[in-house]
Order: structure tokens, then C-alpha cells, then sequence
């Protein structure tokens, strides 16, 4: 949807304030409005273990569109945009309401990172300006709100990445121009940082830290373009299986981006088309070699959710220009479901669109639910609504996959055990019951565990899924099941914390519960 002019912006909102939450139907899954404002650009997003997800954007977009409660403000000398600021820039989003509350955050979060420890914590690192080197804290608890930690960083960090390690501590790797990575928490034998040559390697210089080259054990994408910030594609690691072999293969597929000089061309005004391309390659691989694909949409900026089903979920982003400010153009409107164990060449599926356009600071991640939360949007310096090509994005919605259409509610399961919340440990053995109305097929059944993942632009960060080792599938009547699978090994697979855990039958996925292994 183009805005073109004053009177047309006002007539589409004039339109959505009175309108009831849409519902679009089609084959390839359905889009519903959530929220029509939730006050600020969804440009990080963090589901939690109490089914709330914490969104926030940036303290230098200026005033937002939301008040922080009982008079509260933010006073902050060093802020480059409003120093006294009564508005939030953060919000915790409740799936089960579908509502939200305003939190406050101190320091600027702009481009930052963040993993979810093991005991449910989400800790959130830099920023930029005063919030560089800060470390954040937030507790999946009823009413609890943001916790700053001074300079808890060696170095600043603004558009680093976090993972989480197999011991439960996070590594924090470069940001704009820190060729270098460290570990939170510090312990007196890892309190500084460390060089990361490759980093330095592969900066473009005047072109931001494009990260174009390929560590020099793996061959370089065809094609020689960039998919990294600004020429901004996106990647995921894909399902992990066969967790009880000795040696557990690795795939990572990457898709879309911009061909190489987009970014100088879009600086001049000239938005060139973006790539249509995904490169799939096994990690593990003695010789690994890129297996290209095509896709069937061109996409930059474009977001890739992993499906309880072991499916990949492109959507988000634009078919011409890059990331940053206003550079990009003609948004792409409809998701791409891709399947990874289907024949090379059948492996896209294009869904039906949405009608909100999700350019640069969009965001997606999974729900328990099997939907997909989407939000976002901002390619301005500040919130801009007025007279612009795509205006801040304040709503809220979320796509339905095609599982979740009613005409499969007879293949569903709903998992009868473990309960929610339940505490696994590695290597366990676990029986699962469940039931499904209609006719089972049990060579069809499969159960995951999925890492909800820290997202912000395009990149998914700590987020796998694991298809667990699964002995044959029992019948104990009245449309009731068990299943017996094995958890993943070590942490090396799957660091301790909290995951989506699903069964899966004929690529139905149930509604998931939380584990905490």
C-alpha cells in the first residue's frame, strides 16, 4: 500500500480507525490486524516464556506515540533528540490479550542485541550514543519493566550480534566498527574483548560494514554479491536432525540481498532491483558448496522465521534499493513459504499478501501459537507520518501459515503431556501424549523444539529448531497417542533455556508449550 499525499494518508487512517480488524483469506495462508497503534516501530522484537513479547525502537526517533504511565519521563542530557521525553520507546506486547503496556527504557537501544539466558532473562546489550555500552535486563514477570546496568560492555556495540554459548553466557560480536568480540557476563578471565580479524577483513570501506567475503574455509556465494547491511539479505540455520548421531549435519540457507553497488546507487537516487537468489550450504561438509535457488519474488530486508514444521518463512522487506534511510523501494507484499526437504526446484510456496508495507526496521518472530507476529517499519530519521513515501508503521499483525486454516483442525494434535513449563534435561527420554480427532497417519509425526529468536533487522538471532529422535508412535484409544523422543545430547546442540516444544503431525504443527532444558 503507497501513501501518495496528504489527503490519501488520511483517508487510509480515517479508514483503519473505524474499521474492524481485518482477516484477509486466501490458499497460502491469512493476515489479521492486531493492533492499529501500538505507539512506537517494532524494530526489535523478543517473545518471552510468559507468552509476552518485549518490542522497542530507538529513544533518538523523537516523542513517540505512546505516554509513559503516572506522569513518569525520561531525563537525558546526553540524548541527541529530545533530552526530557515522556514517551515510551519500548512496550511489552501480551499474545494472550492481545494487549500492551508502555515500559521505559533509559538509554538509546537503537541497533542493539540481545539472547535470553537460561533461567528466561532477557539480556539486551548497546546501542548507541549513551546506550553503547550499556547492558539491559528484563524479566519475563507481571509488571516488571526494563533494568539498566551501566557500562556492562568492554566496548561499544551498535548493530553487534549476541549468541548464546553452551555454558549460558552470551558472546557479543563487532558492531559498527569494532572488529573485535567479547563475553557477557565478565568473569575475571573474560573481561575484555578480543580481535576478530575477519571482521576487519571484510569491512567496505565508506559503504558501512558490508561483511561481503566468506570465511576463507567456505567457497564464496556465486554471483559475488553482497547479502549482508546495507545490501541487507537474511539467513537461518535450518532444522537440526538426527540429534543422536555422533556427527549431526549442519545447513544454513541465505536469501535475498542487493547486487553489489546498490547502496552508492541508491544514495543517488537510482533504486536497483534486488536479488532473487537463496544460497543453501552444508556447514558441516568436508567440501561444503553453495546449491543456489531462485526465488519468486526479489527480496532486501526481507525477515526468515523458522515453522514449528521444520518450514522456513520469508517475508517483510522490498523488491528494489537497501536498508537505510529511504533507500529502499516497492515493497514486497507476500510471504514465501520454503520447504527444505522438497525437490530442489519445488521448494517455494508464495502466500497471500498482506496490505501494510514492512521496509527497513521491520521485524517477525513465531508465537507459541504458530502464527507469526509481524511489526515495524520506519526508514526515517524520526517518526514521520506525513508526506512521505512509507510512513512510521505503528500496527501490529500477524500471519497465519496455511496450518492453521480450519479445514486441518481434524489432523491437529494437542499435546495431553509434558505440561507446559515443564524442565527437561539434555539426553532425556521423554514420553509425549497427545491426541488428534482424526485419522493418524504415524509415520507422519515428528516433534521439535524451537528457539525463539531476538529479531531485529532481518536477522534472527539464537534461532534453531531441533527435530527430536522419535521412537514408533503408540496408540493408547480414543484418539490419544504417545510418542518417546530423546531431547538433544549436550548444550552444544542446545543451550540450556527455555524453547517452543511441538508435535507436528502431517505437517500440522499443535499448539506448542514451553520446556525449559
Amino acid at each position: 500500500m503507497k501513501l501518495g499525499g496528504t489527503l490519501s494518508f488520511f483517508f487510509w487512517h480515517l479508514v483503519l480507525l473505524f474499521a474492524r480488524p481485518y482477516v484477509t483469506d486466501a490458499a497460502g495462508g491469512r493476515w489479521q490486524l492486531l493492533q492499529r497503534n501500538i505507539g512506537i516501530a517494532a524494530m526489535h522484537m523478543q517473545l518471552l516464556n510468559n507468552d509476552r513479547v518485549v518490542i522497542f525502537d530507538r529513544t533518538d526517533f523523537g516523542r513517540s506515540n505512546l505516554s509513559l504511565p503516572n506522569g513518569k519521563c525520561r531525563n537525558d542530557p546526553d540524548e541527541t533528540a529530545v533530552k526530557i521525553d515522556c514517551t515510551a520507546h519500548s512496550v511489552e506486547y501480551d499474545v494472550a490479550s492481545n494487549s500492551f503496556r508502555a515500559l521505559f527504557v533509559q538509554t538509546d537501544v537503537w541497533c542493539s542485541s540481545g539472547s535470553v539466558v537460561p533461567d528466561g532473562r532477557l539480556i539486551q546489550t548497546g546501542g548507541f550514543n549513551d546506550g553503547e555500552r550499556k547492558v539491559r535486563i528484563f524479566k519475563p514477570c507481571s509488571g516488571c519493566d526494563w533494568e539498566e546496568i551501566g557500562d556492562g560492555l568492554a566496548a561499544r556495540r551498535w548493530y553487534a550480534t549476541n549468541h548464546i554459548l553452551p555454558d549460558g553466557r552470551q558472546i557479543v560480536i563487532g558492531g559498527r566498527r569494532q572488529f573485535n568480540y567479547e563475553f557477557y557476563p565478565k568473569t575475571s578471565s573474560s573481561s575484555n574483548t578480543y580481535s576478530l580479524p575477519f571482521l576487519a577483513q571484510t569491512n567496505d570501506a565508506n559503504i558501512e560494514n558490508n561483511l561481503n567475503k566468506i570465511v576463507k574455509t567456505y567457497p564464496a556465494i556465486p554471483g559475488g554479491d553482497p547479502r549482508c547491511y546495507p545490501s541487507t539479505g537474511s539467513a537461518v540455520l535450518l532444522p537440526l536432525k538426527n540429534l543422536q548421531a555422533q556427527f549431526v549435519e549442519a545447513e544454513v540457507l541465505v536469501c535475498g540481498g542487493a547486487p553489489k553497488g546498490s547502496y552508492s546507487q541508491a544514495a543517488k537516487g537510482k533504486f536497483i532491483g534486488a536479488l532473487n537468489t537463496c544460497a543453501r550450504i552444508k556447514i558441516t561438509d568436508k567440501d561444503p558448496q553453495w546449491v543456489m535457488e531462485t526465488m519468486p519474488r526479489a527480496r532486501v530486508m526481507g525477515d526468515m522465521i523458522l515453522l514449528p514444521n521444520g518450514n522456513v518463512l520469508i517475508i517483510n522487506g522490498a523488491a528494489a534499493g537497501t536498508a537505510g534511510w529511504e533507500y529502499g523501494r516497492n515493497p514486497v507484499l507476500n510471504p514465501v513459504i520454503y520447504r527444505p526437504n522438497s525437490k530442489l526446484g519445488s521448494r517455494f510456496e508464495l502466500e497471500n499478501p498482506t496490505t501494510i508495507p514492512r521496509m527497513y526496521h521491520s521485524t517477525a518472530i513465531l508465537l507459541r501459537d504458530g502464527r507469526v507476529l509481524v511489526g515495524g517499519s520506519n526508514p526515517h530519521i524520526g517518526y514521520e507520518f506525513n508526506n512521505v513515501l512509507f510512513p512510521t508503521e505503528l500496527r501490529l499483525e500477524a500471519f497465519y501459515p496455511s496450518y492453521l486454516d480450519t479445514e486441518f483442525s481434524n489432523l491437529r494434535p494437542q499435546i495431553l503431556s509434558p505440561a507446559s513449563q515443564a524442565k527437561l534435561n539434555h539426553g532425556q527420554k521423554l514420553r509425549v501424549r497427545f491426541s488428534v480427532a482424526g485419522k493418524l497417519a504415524q509415520n507422519l509425526v515428528s516433534v521439535t523444539m524451537v528457539a525463539p529468536s531476538f529479531t531485529t533487522h532481518s536477522f534472527s538471532m539464537n534461532h534453531r529448531l531441533l527435530l527430536l529422535s522419535a521412537a514408533k508412535v503408540t496408540s493408547l484409544g480414543n484418539s490419544r497417542y504417545e510418542v518417546q523422543v530423546t531431547t538433544p545430547g549436550s548444550a552444544y546442540l542446545a543451550p540450556s533455556g527455555y524453547y517452543l516444544f511441538f508435535v507436528v503431525h502431517q505437517d500440522i504443527p499443535s499448539q506448542g508449550i514451553w520446556v525449559q532444558l
